[in-house]
């Protein structure tokens, strides 16, 4: 079954369950669809639909951020329940010690020795490791690995 089918099925489910905020972070998530498709005049694909929840996961934790440090803990734990209901539907994140060795192992592919090199890594690691692991997790061990 498609991305979007199991996506859908599970809004309707919020909807029979009368459960309104899975159903709402559900609607926001299928209007991101449909504006995309609008905007780009083409069909989604699951690593398309993969790509927007993660572009609303990280503008749900930027402004959980901005929460924080503004003490509206209220709207905060919204952002944090969003994320709950998104996560479900993203591909398993690798862990710090399978990122490593992937992102050593690109290390060696490409040659690289020094932070001049980093740009070459994280091309093909950003390729590679696309949605197993955040930009910013995989910057971080390039670097640290690279230092």
């Amino acid at each position: 079954m498609l991305l979007r089918e199991i996506i859908n099925q599970d809004l309707k489910n919020a909807m029979k369950a009368k459960d309104t905020k899975k159903r709402d972070a559900l609607r926001l998530l299928t209007s991101a669809f449909k504006q995309i498709e609008v905007d780009e005049r083409k069909e989604l694909i699951d690593e398309d639909i993969i790509k927007i929840i993660q572009k609303q996961v990280k503008s749900r934790n930027d402004s959980i951020v901005q929460y924080k440090e503004a003490a509206r803990d209220d709207l905060m734990q919204v952002e944090i329940d969003e994320i709950a209901f998104y996560m479900p539907y993203l591909p398993a994140q690798m862990t710090d010690e399978e990122l490593s060795s992937a992102v050593s192992t690109i290390i060696q592919e490409v040659g690289a020795t020094t932070m001049k090199d980093m740009g070459k890594v994280m091309g093909k690691a950003s390729n590679e490791l696309n949605g197993k692991a955040d930009g910013k997790r995989i910057n971080g061990m390039v670097k640290k690995l690279l230092a």
